[in-house]
């Protein structure tokens, strides 16, 4: 992982909110042979007594699950979004051009539930998805009894406790105020996902930029 300081989320409740706002995991571990299997899931993010603890589902018999039965360690990736930012933008156009992106890497022993815990789970998840609507068709317990017991034997509900955490949220902290904001303007611009991260810079442009503090460009430098 990209392990700069300056590039790194220190608030829990940011991160809490980027795993609800991006909750389609990148999900990676190994089989005892070292064979490495992935796959992306939307995960849920449950607290208890201060520990952080990710929960999902995958299909049975597939690769992933037959890996972590052999071996529990799991990596989970979260990602946001992610965009180009051209060093022209900047007061100095002398340097590199860039990528700014924010990922959040969790990694722990998962868990196969129980198949009470996979109800439990998927009347949370459902729930969830669908906003609370608990007049939904396709909540958990408004779906059809038939389709829940062809279907339910076919997933496994998951749990993992975050023992590790680290993350990269690099927008442009090491810029100077004017290509700071230079850069925010150019990603307004062109919107989409290069929007979608100015506006992540916008909310720290008062912590980096407070007023009469004097830039400190070396302080990015070691």
């Amino acid at each position: 992982m990209y392990n700069l300081s300056y590039f790194k989320e220190k608030d829990k409740e940011v991160l809490r909110r980027f795993i609800n706002d991006y909750p389609f995991a990148f999900l990676t571990g190994s089989d005892l042979q070292g064979k490495q299997v992935a796959t992306q899931v939307p995960i849920l993010l449950e607290e208890r007594e201060g520990e952080w603890y990710l929960q999902g589902h995958m299909m049975r018999k597939t690769d992933h699950h037959r890996a972590f039965e052999q071996n529990p360690q799991a990596l989970a990736v979260f990602t946001g979004p992610q965009c180009y930012v051209s060093a022209s933008w900047y007061t100095n156009p002398q340097i590199g051009s860039t990528w700014n992106y924010m990922s959040l890497h969790c990694r722990g022993s998962l868990q196969f539930m129980r198949d009470e815990d996979l109800i439990s789970l998927m009347q949370k998840f459902t729930l969830r998805f669908e906003k609370n609507n608990t007049v939904s068709p396709t909540i958990y317990d408004n779906l059809p009894e038939a389709f829940l017991k062809r279907m339910m034997p076919a997933i496994v509900g998951f749990e993992i406790k975050v023992e590790e955490m680290d993350n990269v949220f690099k927008l442009s902290q090491n810029r100077d105020k004017q290509s700071y904001l230079n850069i925010i303007e150019q990603l307004e611009r062109q919107g989409g996902n290069s929007a979608l991260v100015a506006t992540e810079m916008k909310k720290r442009i008062e912590i980096l930029f407070p007023p009469g503090v004097e830039w400190d460009e070396s302080r990015f430098l070691s």
